[in-house]
């Protein structure tokens, strides 16, 4: 590679590190009521509603002042690692003083859930009734029986977890009778009767 064109590369592969690690820049504030407690590799951030951990990579450097937590990398190569994790912190801090939330809905004729105890009970046309059960720190809520919601500190539990219960009962593709996230479009077919009339 001649020099110009080594140097052009260089400038490109400099701009793009500067474009990923723009967002671990950023401080992580720390809000009133949450405690941050850093002992190599352990991030600990705790809060009114819970207390969440998370190893950090060698490959960042992690300083908690008053009132922000600073992510700088050790090298180039860590521009990743550097806006992934800051973003993974400042979830943390969010869950513990805010919390995070998912929201599901049951269709179909008969389909329905309650809350019982850590777990929630889900009719959604088996034989037998479904028991789901809620890890440490997630609360259940269900609203008129087909609204189910599910909250916590844990972004990512409560992802895993809403995805789970979706797979109990997937909506099917001709009537989309199911479990769906809130909000959620699901693309229907024609059955055979009315693909036969078309």
């Amino acid at each position: 590679m001649k020099l110009p064109a080594l140097k052009k590369w260089a400038a490109k592969s400099f701009a793009r590190f500067g474009d990923m690690s723009r967002i671990g820049k950023r401080p992580v504030k720390i809000t009133q009521g949450v405690k941050v407690n850093y002992k190599a590799p352990v991030l600990e951030v705790s809060g009114k509603l819970g207390t969440l951990k998370r190893t950090i990579p060698e490959r960042l450097n992690v300083e908690i002042a008053a009132d922000e937590i600073r992510l700088t990398p050790k090298d180039e190569e860590s521009g990743n690692l550097h806006g992934l994790y800051r973003t993974l912190i400042k979830n943390m801090v969010h869950g513990v003083s805010e919390g995070f939330s998912r929201h599901l809905e049951l269709q179909g004729v008969g389909y329905r859930a309650t809350t019982k105890g850590d777990s929630i009970n889900l009719q959604v046309g088996f034989s037998h009734p479904v028991d789901f059960p809620l890890p440490a720190g997630v609360k259940a809520k269900v609203e008129a029986s087909t609204q189910i919601s599910i909250t916590g500190a844990d972004k990512e539990l409560l992802g895993e977890l809403a995805a789970n219960l979706r797979k109990i009962r997937p909506p099917e593709p001709y009537k989309g009778k199911g479990i769906r996230y809130k909000g959620e479009h699901i693309t229907l077919k024609q059955g055979k009767a009315a693909a036969g009339k078309a």
